[in-house]
């Protein structure tokens, strides 16, 4: 494209030095010429007058009186009237003949008709060279014509190229968005990719920790050559040159790697060109994808930047993906460490108070007191009963409580259960302006309200417990559980990672962090805890927001 403007540019320039050297050679020239004809005439109009001047001043001078002298001069003034009238014709013809041709030209040149030009019959014509400069501003619009014309030819060509780049870039787009996973999302833009570049075959290869390029999928090859082009080192390539350049690196005859396989390559045809092109987030190379087209069809010059358009596009669907993916697994990982701090805070110590309790129960069958079996095998039911209620306690707060119907059902129906199984007294009240929060928000709140209510049951001692909701219109959210336990003590335990005691309020503050909130503490000894979280919800975009009503 910028070789074409380059051209365009040399052609303005040499159309723009012709016109100029015309017109400059036209300067101060007259544009109205007598021709010989006109000129004869008018010197025998002057001799005529001449003699008639000359005659009538000897005549009254000399005081002659010739017969002659009257008929002479009789026809003397008729050949002079004679040669007026007929140069004033012949002024009036060509200038109305003029006047007609100019009438003609200007009509044919405002239908769009740049051929026109204005009809020069000779040398004789006393117009001449006021037509030739008429017909000069003609080639000059001509020229014009002729030079926006191209340029309009070159910018339909150019939109039409990117109409058609846009075009494949969004059913590449479409692919990819369309893709719930890695190995979906290779699949399906290789085949929309070789349905809309119209390639025989396709490959994606990405780059492995050892540095080598291996095969992640693949259409259109022949099934045979696949192992020998599972993985193939970066450096010596034709892959890793595109991907160490960052360039497009072409082959123009497959032929070369179908002797190295010993077996054609593709499924197809042979006569192929194999194109390379990396796959690009940002300034990092992840890999390279390959076509396989006809011979002759590649352009670099128009097909370069749609390719690794592509490329940088399939670039970060595949790295949004793998972020995607540790993202998951991250989460997962965070909810088993989550799962593995209840268990041992919770069912694991109740485990080992029952292997306790059972080594007792041993030891008095050992002894033979059986007062004290039967007294150890009660202790021993209701251990039993404790670590069953604690096990169907713990899945029911792994179950995310939230239904779909807002932040304050969710609580409620917590505070709820939390008096049915404890049978403490729960005062719960709200001024809850907001109607949604985003899911993660909500989670996030949920399971604080959970570990405080859960804390309250374990370690408080507490009868009351005050949960306050609060919310306004502008986003500012209050949440506070408070109960009339032991309180916590002083100074707090510090948290131990390894077997998991006493994470419970970090956990908490991880979880008011990620929402970008503030939780604190405030207790006494034997006064009671009170947790209060604090955080800014964005505010909810209305409908007339987003049309600037």
């Amino acid at each position: 494209m910028q070789e074409m403007h380059h051209q365009a540019e040399v052609d303005d320039a040499a159309a723009t030095a012709s016109r100029d050297s015309y017109w400059a050679s036209q300067e101060g020239r007259p544009v109205i010429d007598l021709p010989w004809q006109a000129q004869i005439s008018l010197m025998v109009l002057f001799f005529t007058f001449t003699v008639i001047g000359a005659v009538y001043f000897w005549v009254t001078s000399s005081k002659a009186e010739y017969q002659w002298i009257a008929p002479m001069m009789t026809g003397l003034w008729l050949i002079a009237g004679a040669g007026v009238l007929s140069l004033l014709y012949w002024v009036w013809r060509e200038f109305s003949k003029f006047g007609a041709e100019l009438s003609r030209w200007a009509i044919r040149l405002r239908k769009g008709d740049f051929s026109a030009r204005m009809p020069i019959s000779g040398k004789s014509c006393p117009s001449r060279k006021i037509r030739e400069q008429i017909n000069a501003i003609t080639e000059d619009y001509q020229a014009l014509s002729r030079v926006q014309q191209k340029r309009m030819n070159r910018q339909e060509k150019y939109l039409a190229q990117k109409k058609r780049h846009l075009s494949v870039l969004y059913e590449v787009a479409s692919c990819i968005n369309r893709a719930d996973s890695l190995e979906a999302l290779l699949n399906l833009f290789l085949h929309t990719l070789t349905d809309v570049v119209h390639a025989e075959a396709a490959t994606v290869r990405l780059l492995d920790r050892e540095g080598n390029m291996r095969l992640v999928s693949s259409i259109g090859l022949n099934a045979a050559a696949l192992k020998a082009e599972e993985t193939l080192p970066l450096p010596s390539c034709l892959c890793g040159k595109a991907a160490t350049d960052k360039q497009i690196k072409m082959r123009s005859d497959i032929s070369q790697c179908n002797a190295i396989l010993g077996k054609p390559l593709c499924a197809g045809k042979q006569n192929l060109e194999m194109l390379a092109i990396p796959l690009q987030y940002r300034d990092k190379i992840l890999g390279v994808y390959n076509l396989f087209i006809s011979q002759g069809r590649y352009d670099k010059v128009e097909d370069d930047e749609l390719l690794l358009s592509i490329g940088q596009h399939l670039g970060m669907a595949i790295e949004k993906a793998n972020s995607d993916e540790d993202m998951r697994t991250l989460s997962i990982m965070e909810e088993r460490t989550r799962m593995a701090h209840e268990l041992h805070d919770s069912l694991a110590q109740t485990l080992a108070s029952l292997r306790f309790k059972v080594r007792l129960l041993d030891d008095s069958f050992n002894r033979g007191a059986e007062a004290d079996m039967w007294h150890e095998l009660e202790v021993l039911e209701n251990t039993i009963d404790e670590a069953y209620a604690e096990l169907r306690s713990l899945i029911t707060d792994f179950r995310a409580p939230i239904d779909g119907k807002g932040i304050l059902r969710a609580v409620e129906r917590l505070t709820e259960r939390f008096r049915q199984e404890t049978g403490m007294e729960v005062f719960f009240y709200h001024n809850w302006a907001l109607k949604d929060l985003s899911r993660e928000v909500e989670l996030e709140v949920i399971r604080i309200v959970q570990e405080s209510l859960t804390n309250i049951r374990k370690h408080s001692q507490a009868s009351t417990v005050r949960l306050l909701l609060h919310s306004s219109e502008e986003g500012k959210c209050s949440i506070l559980v408070e109960d009339d336990g032991i309180g916590l003590p002083d100074p707090l335990p510090e948290p131990n990672p390894t077997t998991g005691e006493h994470i419970g309020l970090r956990i908490m503050q991880e979880r008011a962090e990620k929402i970008g909130g503030e939780i604190q503490f405030e207790s006494e000894p034997g006064e009671g805890t009170l947790i209060q979280l604090n955080f800014d919800a964005p505010p909810t975009k209305k409908l007339s927001d987003l049309f600037g009503v």
